[in-house]
């Protein structure tokens, strides 16, 4: 199936930068069913697979929405919009959209026969949810609930839920382990809100920064690193033994550069820079604890 567009703009609706909030979870909830002794191979792969797809398609339908209701105009200082730009048409993108589904539909098959109802339940809530975003009568986005979704559904769900894949079953660790991609995530999302503040206020987007303020969103960013970094601590406490996941709290040396950025008001390219920044430092976070959780102190 050929959808008209260069593949150059595909890449750009599909925003590879947010990407490390879909890869990261599922490589916690490989490694702590790999400690386990009950990891499933294949199960990694798809669930990986579809949870890059689930993105991306969000991503498309944030890109489609936000052109439709007037969010996305000539002067947001953000990466290119696709629609807005005119580099897809919005019936292409639609038509896009539907791909993406299909292809998560098709891949999430094996899936729900191996891990049954639940999995069932979880595909079917995220896809729903990744649409209900910025789509649909009340868009989460749009009425400042973004933080919680991504909170929930890039953290304990993508983590518990593929650990669950796995091992078919489900423990504390697999949804506290989750808060720290989950917090991460929401960590991008504060940069994007923080440097879209200004245009979503006069298109009536109510982020949750649009509701409390800038101050707010650089708090939130800040804390959100934070308290991701300590989550190993967290789990320690609770119980576990503690073991090389720890260094995660090293994640605070490069978060330096964007804490220092945002507290000086930083905008326009400066935070698309630290949009991807963040990415990666949640994707570093999802490697330092993958490895770490296998060995104990």
């Amino acid at each position: 199936m050929s959808i008209p567009g260069s593949n150059k703009n595909w890449i750009l609706a599909i925003r590879p930068k947010t990407l490390p909030a879909a890869a990261g979870p599922v490589l916690i909830g490989f490694a702590l069913a790999y400690r386990e002794g009950l990891h499933h191979l294949p199960s990694v792969i798809l669930a990986a697979l579809v949870a890059l797809l689930i993105q991306a398609g969000t991503n498309m339908v944030n890109d489609y929405s936000d052109f439709k209701k007037g969010t996305d105009t000539e002067s947001r200082v953000g990466p290119v919009r696709v629609t807005q730009a005119g580099l897809i048409t919005p019936g292409n993108m639609k038509r896009g959209m539907f791909v993406v589904l299909f292809l998560i539909i098709i891949l999430s098959i094996p899936l729900v026969l191996r891990g049954g109802f639940p999995i069932l339940i979880v595909g079917v809530l995220s896809i729903i949810s990744g649409i209900i975003y910025t789509a649909g009568p009340f868009p989460l986005g749009y009425n400042g609930l973004g933080d919680i979704f991504v909170l929930i559904f890039f953290g304990p769900v993508a983590v518990a839920g593929t650990f669950y894949v796995q091992t078919l079953e489900l423990n504390l660790n697999s949804l506290l382990s989750g808060l720290g991609p989950g917090l991460l995530s929401v960590a991008i999302l504060c940069i994007n809100n923080l440097r879209d503040h200004d245009d979503d206020m006069v298109a009536g987007k109510n982020t949750l920064i649009v509701k409390l303020g800038k101050k707010f969103g650089r708090i939130e960013y800040i804390l959100s690193i934070v308290f991701a970094s300590l989550i190993p601590i967290l789990l320690f406490c609770l119980g576990e033994k503690i073991n090389y996941s720890v260094f995660v709290i090293l994640i605070l040396i490069p978060a330096i550069k964007p804490f220092r950025i945002i507290l000086k008001g930083g905008k326009g390219e400066v935070m698309n820079e630290m949009l991807g920044y963040t990415g990666k430092i949640l994707f570093i976070y999802s490697i330092i604890f993958s490895l770490g959780w296998q060995f104990t102190v």
